[in-house]
């Protein structure tokens, strides 16, 4: 495929909004119920969204991308990952229990992070997600100690040019300024105004009161933040009994809905899960982070989404202790789920109800944009849609011959062989490289960052 220096000076040439790329040649994987995939097929970009799809196109003036021998997907959408502890990663990876995360990192190294460590593991975070083919990453920033680390967060999603959700949300534990939620009418006023900008905004909060106390707990007074504001809500540690009868609470209350997103949803009882489907809620799995860290019965509720007619959402969740990436989570998935299927059907003579390769990309792009409210803007290579698209070698030594292109990208692939990532129309990896960004210099501020942080006295 021709994606090498020359073609993108000849893109960069141009002003953004008089920007035409025509990628020509590749098998195209929509994700869009009516178009499918799309063998040998092309796909223009005009501006900062998708124009056509489809065979033989032609365009004036556009600068052409040969794609032969590619696959162009969506962007992946990450519906939950608290980016800030990013210069943190694998610190603890063989962590035994949800406590034990909670005690380190919430109850320790959080309470001296600084607005400028807030920036450096956000936008490390964000970087990461880009190479590995995420367009769109929801940061539940869950460490908003004053207002200044509030906006370091959203300033390193904006510095990056990932599509970004702000989640906002107050510290679990240790001293801060008490100026969330209040603090969410100013956020919203001074980074989030416009309708059309690659950053949105979502209000976040835990599900009970039992791990931080009832400040950070969702309810009738968070509900009504949000609904003033006119953003939806994403709730992390949605887990057993406790979390079942809050869901119940919520449904009575008449604050659970479509703007709600419900996350891990990891133990939750049949009563619960029918509630959440009657109001059409949304969920964002966390596929390794229930498996690895044990959460509830740690196994990820895809089946109990499906049975009520939630298509889920996935996500990465706590880079301390799991991998970064979204390959990591569909297979994950794909393989927890079909290992039980099987398992439960051995020696019955049923069939096992088994998820597929399919169902683990559209989760992981079309229905993470539903999730994150994104559901018009992304998730799909759908004229109208924004820009946001993949493109991944699929003659590489571990991909070829292409056979099955969900299956390439699903299980095959990985960042190396994403040779190109488009972000609103613009590249922000070309030719296997993440595009402006000095790697020394970043090297150089996560190091200091988590040194600061390991060594800071309340850490300790």
């Amino acid at each position: 495929m021709n994606v090498n220096a020359t073609v993108l000076e000849q893109l960069l040439r141009r002003p953004a909004s008089e920007r035409r790329i025509l990628f020509t040649g590749a098998t195209i994987v929509t994700m869009d119920p009516d178009l499918g995939v799309i063998d040998q097929g092309d796909l223009l970009v005009e501006g900062d969204a998708i124009a056509a799809v489809g065979p033989h196109l032609s365009a004036d003036d556009a600068v052409v991308v040969d794609a032969t021998g590619a696959v162009l997907s969506p962007g992946f959408v990450d519906t939950h990952r608290h980016a800030w502890e990013a210069q943190l990663r694998r610190i603890m990876p063989d962590v035994d229990d949800l406590g034990g995360y909670v005690m380190s990192t919430l109850a320790g190294y959080a309470l001296v992070y600084r607005p400028e460590d807030m920036y450096v593991g956000t936008r490390l975070a964000a970087l990461t997600a880009i190479d590995s083919g995420i367009t769109t990453m929801l940061d539940f920033s869950h460490n908003s100690r004053t207002r200044e680390h509030s906006d370091a967060a959203i300033e390193a999603l904006r510095d990056t040019g990932i599509r970004g959700v702000h989640a906002s949300m107050g510290p679990h534990f240790g001293d801060w300024d008490r100026q969330w939620p209040g603090d969410l009418a100013r956020i919203r006023d001074q980074y989030f105004s416009g309708d059309d900008q690659l950053l949105t905004l979502r209000l976040a909060a835990l599900a009970t009161d039992e791990i931080a106390g009832p400040a950070l707990a969702y309810g009738p007074e968070l509900a009504r933040v949000a609904r003033d504001l006119g953003i939806g809500v994403s709730v992390d540690a949605v887990f057993g009994t406790s979390s079942s009868e809050a869901v119940l609470r919520w449904a009575e209350d008449g604050i659970l809905g479509p703007d709600v997103t419900l996350i891990h949803a990891t133990g939750l009882t049949p009563e619960a899960w029918k509630a959440m489907g009657e109001a059409g809620a949304t969920v964002a799995l966390a596929p390794t982070s229930d498996a690895q860290i044990g959460l509830e019965t740690a196994i990820p509720a895809v089946d109990e989404a499906l049975s009520v007619g939630i298509r889920p959402g996935l996500s990465i969740d706590v880079e301390v202790a799991l991998a970064s990436d979204m390959f990591t989570q569909m297979r994950a998935l794909h393989a927890i789920q079909r290992m039980l299927a099987v398992n439960a059907a051995y020696g019955t003579g049923r069939e096992p109800r088994r998820i597929t390769t399919h169902d683990v990309l559209d989760f992981a792009t079309l229905q993470g944009a539903r999730t994150n409210g994104l559901a018009a803007v992304t998730g799909s290579l759908t004229p109208g849609k924004k820009a946001d698209l993949l493109v991944i070698q699929a003659e590489d030594l571990n991909n070829m011959p292409l056979n099955d292109p969900i299956g390439t990208v699903v299980l095959g692939s990985d960042a190396r062989n994403i040779s190109a990532v488009l972000i609103n129309g613009e590249p922000r990896k070309w030719n296997g490289h993440v595009l402006d960004v000095d790697l020394p210099g970043l090297r150089r501020e996560v190091h200091a960052s988590r040194e600061y942080v390991l060594n800071a006295p309340a850490a300790a």
